[in-house]
């Protein structure tokens, strides 16, 4: 028993790499509209040359719901989402900067009705900010690239971080793994 478990756990270890190389060479999913990325012109892995696009050129790039959540700290619909009920491999990225925030392998069903992740790719990815909005003591998340609004943190998420990102699906953009 302990030896599959090892095995399962250097498996999933090893194949991150692998993913995260496969997802970003795949390509958006299907299901999102192709529009000019806000990142372009820029190499999204290369986030030290990233210049946000200004607001009216964001109005244009992006739809409605994800102008407001990521300039505006709006909340979408819980259950009403893209990406609240996705289960397939891949990563998750801001969908103003391109940049990879979080992944398929840390995401969760919560019950929340918003993606769920247990950890962004990277800590140095996202900033915390206290949160007192609508009478509520939160910790709002945001793209360290992009300053893009995600969602928020909360502490009752899975071992071993406790934690739960809980992100609007409206900020992200999905790349999926595709089979070969």
């Amino acid at each position: 028993m302990n030896a599959n478990r090892t095995l399962i756990a250097v498996a999933a270890i090893a194949g991150v790499s692998a993913l995260c190389a496969a997802v970003l060479l795949a390509g958006p999913t299907a299901s999102q509209p192709t529009v000019t990325p806000a990142f372009s012109g820029t190499n999204s892995m290369d986030m030290k040359n990233f210049q946000k696009p200004p607001a009216a050129e964001l109005k244009k790039q992006l739809n409605s719901m994800q102008f407001q959540v990521t300039q505006h700290a709006a909340t979408e619909p819980a259950f009403h989402n893209e990406f609240w009920d996705n289960h397939k491999p891949g990563l998750y990225v801001d969908i103003v900067s391109g940049e990879p925030l979080f992944s398929s392998l840390d995401k969760f069903d919560s019950g929340c009705g918003w993606p769920s992740f247990s950890k962004p790719v990277s800590n140095d990815k996202i900033v915390s900010r206290d949160d007192n909005t609508y009478g509520m003591e939160r910790t709002e998340v945001r793209s360290k690239t992009a300053d893009s609004h995600l969602g928020h943190v909360f502490d009752d998420g899975p071992g071993p971080t406790h934690l739960r990102y809980c992100i609007n699906s409206a900020s992200l953009r999905s790349y999926q793994l595709k089979k070969w």
